[in-house]
């Protein structure tokens, strides 16, 4: 279940989008506190953020700079130079508001299948924010590369591979 963090100030459109995604299966968190939201961020870990640009105590678009999570700008300043600047500062996709749902959970869904469904191609596997690499033998979390034992390695990839199911030891 793919996780995603909501940074909006208007607590009805956050709501909103919330409910929306959640029939979609899709885990939504709202910012709760916008003058820790780097904090928030970094302790849900989501896999997408929804970020509008104008926030209290922070701009969206300076915010960008400092993670590597997929963004999406919503904004109701959807003038091309808000958008040209969204793109620029690192983010992933804009939508301007007043947005169709369907429209927003289809650009979401879009977004995640290509970052997510694209690193599984490429040797990645992830489950609850822990990414192991299979071309490297490492894993990562919270954005820290652990070097994983032949054995541990051997171990994690049975595990992460066979999620949800019992693993026998041998």
């Amino acid at each position: 279940m793919y996780r995603i963090y909501i940074a909006e100030d208007d607590e009805g459109i956050a709501r909103a989008i919330s409910k929306g995604l959640s029939g979609w299966e899709l885990d939504t968190r709202c910012a709760a506190d916008f003058r820790h939201i780097t904090d928030e961020i970094s302790e849900y870990q989501p896999h997408l953020v929804l970020m509008d640009i104008t926030l209290p105590f922070c701009n969206g678009l300076y915010w960008r700079k400092s993670s590597r999570v997929p963004v999406m700008f919503i904004s109701s300043a959807n003038d091309n130079m808000n958008i040209v600047m969204a793109m620029n500062m690192g983010g992933d996709d804009f939508i301007a508001k007043p947005f169709d749902m369907s429209v927003l959970t289809a650009k979401i869904q879009a977004l995640l299948r290509r970052t997510y469904d694209f690193a599984q191609q490429v040797g990645v596997i992830e489950h609850r924010g822990a990414r192991l690499n299979t071309a490297e033998a490492a894993l990562y979390v919270g954005g820290n590369r652990i070097d994983l034992t032949k054995n541990e390695y051997r171990i994690l990839q049975t595990l992460m591979e066979s999620k949800g199911k019992i693993v026998s030891r041998e």
